[in-house]
């Protein structure tokens, strides 16, 4: 097969907009940001429970195969995607390069790094895997042109990351690993320049949600919100994504938070953690989901200092339903982002 660092998968968006497929957008939401993902031969060594790469995930569940957040990730080779980058100036604001567990992921994403600053100016983001790489190749990153770290953090607190990520899937991945590796990359990257993803809906509380944000904000990064949709063929492909009123109550936590507006010490929480007040004043949260920014997709941003991974249906399929609003949303969508704040609408 086809393997990195000469070959790279891209997400089925990324490559319409790169011209390799054909397709339209829903509501032109199109994709400002290249995400490439590594591929080799033995696959990601991890084992979680929600992914799409997991080690031993059963593909015949899938009718699709295999896939990563429930699309195809086709594979190209990456002389082709960095020749096809600099066409489209006006559309890729951002390149994010994905590893995977594998022995050979953090050489290889050097290098291909490398190459795709030799052929764009466009900025790159890396998102890591702490569980095969050490501070030293953070600096690697860095030097090859890389200007921001992600994190796929993704499980909120200890013990769920231990059952969904950890030993309770025979997995590599360790708790104090990942956020010693966050720690690192704020002291090579700066901050300002770190980021962790974190998904809503896969067996955590409100509350302790809102504190691992907070925590990923004293330590001088932003979180990237996603809310759990079910892979097929995954472990966890039976459950379901989190009621919207929560999704959205955590939405707002976060861009509070993220902003420097509010802070999680001061939110209020009930029964089962679920966040009650946000510790700001009322006029000022009605002007804050007035604004729709909360419901917006957060993530790495392009030149414009705008958000350019705007990953438009990670969250769920294309539709008025949407999690993360891949752009500002629209009259109609605040209405009904109202509606299922009060749970009135799914």
């Amino acid at each position: 097969m086809n393997q990195s660092p000469e070959f790279v998968r891209t997400s089925t968006g990324a490559a319409m907009m790169l011209g390799f497929k054909k397709g339209f957008f829903y509501r032109d939401a199109v994709p400002y940001c290249v995400n490439l993902l590594l591929d080799y031969e033995g696959g990601c060594f991890g084992r979680c429970a929600f992914c799409g790469l997991a080690r031993g995930r059963d593909l015949a569940a899938s009718k699709k195969g295999q896939s990563f957040i429930r699309v195809a990730w086709p594979s190209y080779s990456l002389d082709e995607i960095a020749k096809a980058i600099p066409g489209r100036p006006n559309l890729v604001k951002r390149i994010c390069v994905s590893m995977i567990t594998h022995a050979r992921a953090a050489k290889d994403t050097a290098e291909i790094v490398r190459r795709l600053r030799s052929a764009t100016d466009a900025p790159i983001s890396v998102l890591v895997s702490p569980t095969v790489i050490e501070k030293s190749d953070l600096e690697a990153f860095k030097a090859a042109g890389a200007d921001k770290i992600g994190v796929a953090i993704d499980a909120c607190t200890p013990a769920l990351f231990e059952r969904l990520r950890g030993h309770g899937v025979k997995g590599p991945h360790k708790w104090e690993r990942y956020w010693e590796c966050l720690a690192e990359a704020a002291d090579v990257f700066g901050r300002g320049n770190i980021g962790a993803h974190l998904i809503a809906g896969i067996g955590e509380t409100e509350e302790e949600m809102a504190r691992a944000i907070q925590r990923m904000r004293d330590m001088g990064g932003e979180t990237h919100l996603f809310s759990f949709y079910p892979e097929p063929g995954s472990a966890m492909e039976s459950s379901g994504p989190p009621a919207m009123d929560a999704y959205r109550r955590i939405q707002i936590a976060r861009y509070l938070v993220d902003k420097d507006l509010a802070r999680a010490d001061a939110f209020s929480f009930g029964e089962g953690g679920r966040i009650e007040s946000f510790g700001i004043a009322p006029a000022a949260l009605e002007a804050v989901i007035a604004s729709g920014e909360p419901f917006r997709t957060s993530g790495c941003v392009g030149r414009d200092g705008t958000v350019a991974c705007n990953r438009p249906f990670a969250n769920a399929p294309p539709g008025p339903d949407f999690r993360n609003y891949p752009f500002a949303p629209e009259k109609e969508d605040l209405e009904r982002i109202r509606e299922q704040m009060e749970g009135s609408a799914s």
